[in-house]
């Protein structure tokens, strides 16, 4: 049972290089990132003359920083005989994830209008 509770609370954090309380730090500082960022679009839509780039400058600075930590992860992953970067696996299969080359607005057409 324990071990179990452990690993609910553990497996998903592992996968990101984290423990579970360098994961529970990352996902609050992402989230309050978030919240205020969405306050700031709603304040936006009623009054179209503030937060003008507010809330696409978060989004891309939070997707900078998800490629940043999973750029360092990967490097950490390296396999040092061939230098190839090694994705993480998937924790439902066990095989390995693939990982976008293109930043996500590129590959999902996603442009900004602010």
């Amino acid at each position: 049972m324990e071990a179990a509770l452990y690993k609910l609370f553990s497996e998903h954090p592992a996968t990101v290089g984290e423990t579970y309380f360098e994961h529970l730090l990352a996902a609050a500082n992402f989230g309050i990132r978030m919240m205020l960022a969405g306050i700031a679009c709603l304040l936006h839509g009623v009054f179209p003359f503030l937060f003008v780039k507010t809330g696409s400058r978060a989004v891309a600075q939070l997707h900078e920083s998800m490629l940043t930590k999973r750029d360092r992860r990967l490097l950490a992953t390296t396999d040092a005989a061939t230098a190839t970067p090694q994705p993480p696996r998937s924790r439902d299969t066990g095989h390995r994830l693939s990982v976008p080359t293109q930043p996500l607005s590129h590959s999902a057409g996603i442009t900004s209008r602010h």
